[in-house]
């Protein structure tokens, strides 16, 4: 899994499969757009304004659980 947070177009992206292309692309709620492979799993998602819907969005913390 990658994340990337872009400052200049204040964008926030989690790539769950990697090397993936992408077969479909939907937009489920404005300014979330969720990415798709040719069998419907999703592989990636998009936060556009990421500043202004996610607490500290140049901040990553990775939790696993048991």
């Amino acid at each position: 899994m990658k994340v990337t947070y872009d400052l200049k177009t204040d964008t926030l992206s989690v790539v769950l499969k990697d090397q993936t292309p992408v077969a479909e692309s939907s937009e489920d709620k404005p300014g979330v757009i969720l990415d798709y492979d040719e069998e419907g799993n999703l592989i990636s998602l998009e936060i556009l304004d990421a500043s202004k819907r996610v607490t500290e969005a140049r901040k990553i913390e990775l939790q696993t659980a048991e």
